[in-house]
């Protein structure tokens, strides 16, 4: 079975994988993490504040203008979903996808993340980071949490506006690169270094826009294990989930759904795979 098949049976067989954040369908001072980080075979390495960034979005997709995409998915070369891990090591990452009713934050599940010195990439949409400045602050500061891009819009990274679970993608070479950009920019000039991975709103890419993402500089992610299902799993699902992880797996859930079953299903299942030998890392 592929790494894909750690979503769960009863959700594949119903076609309610949900990788989306929606208002209707779901989509919600510490110490220094001694935790080593996983490095991801291929991603680029983020470079000093000083050495030069691309030229920006419309000549990366210049480019690219007129391409035809030849793959489309949440799985293809140049979308990092798993490590090569060194033991029992795991990453897991969150997405705040931003917009009404989506800009705001599970503090119970980030407490205890500091709490329990687990450390985790931040997927933050531009919408997410305009509505909670202090809070972008405040995570940033913390080397428990790298912050990684998560669009502009929440959209599929495509060229052709191929959509996914009914979310329009973005349609052209030159929409793709200003979803990836715009948040690039904005999250450089914050933390004053440009995040070094993308997750695409849905987590759906075409190759065409895989490779304009890796022109911006960061690497596209998707995941190994879907945990929430976009938010909508309750807490035993995200546990039954989670506990099927193996070594080099990357989760996926949300932190902006306070309401939502992750952040309890997270509280219950991250010391039990802590006692069954998993390290926790960095992407």
């Amino acid at each position: 079975m592929s790494r894909r098949g750690l979503f769960g049976a009863a959700a594949l067989a119903a076609g309610a994988v949900l990788t989306g954040c929606s208002s209707a369908r779901g989509e919600s001072g510490s110490a220094p993490s001694t935790t080593p980080k996983a490095g991801v075979a291929g991603a680029p390495k983020a470079a000093p504040i000083d050495e030069p960034r691309p030229a920006g979005s419309a000549a990366i997709a210049a480019r690219h203008a007129g391409e035809q995409p030849a793959q489309w998915g949440m799985e293809m070369p140049g979308i990092t979903s798993s490590f090569a891990a060194k033991g029992k090591q795991m990453a897991i990452t969150f997405d705040a996808c931003g917009g009404p009713d989506n800009n705001d934050m599970d503090d119970s599940l980030v407490n205890f993340l500091v709490a329990q010195q687990i450390p985790a990439t931040l997927f933050l949409n531009k919408r997410w980071i305009d509505a909670n400045p202090a809070r972008l602050a405040q995570l940033a500061g913390n080397p428990l949490f790298e912050i990684a891009n998560h669009g502009v819009a929440h959209r599929p990274l495509s060229v052709t506006g191929r959509a996914a679970y009914e979310i329009a993608g973005t349609k052209s070479a030159q929409e793709a690169a200003d979803e990836v950009w715009a948040n690039h920019e904005r999250i450089t000039r914050l933390l004053g270094k440009p995040p070094r991975f993308f997750r695409a709103g849905t987590a759906h890419y075409d190759d065409v826009a895989v490779r304009i993402c890796n022109e911006i500089g960061e690497t596209p992610v998707g995941f190994s294990i879907n945990a929430d299902y976009g938010a909508t799993a309750s807490s035993s699902v995200v546990r039954q989930n989670m506990s099927a992880a193996e070594p080099g797996a990357i989760s996926l859930a949300h932190m902006h759904r306070p309401q939502s079953g992750t952040g309890a299903g997270m509280i219950a299942v991250l010391p039990k795979l802590r006692e069954q030998g998993f390290t926790f890392v960095h992407l």
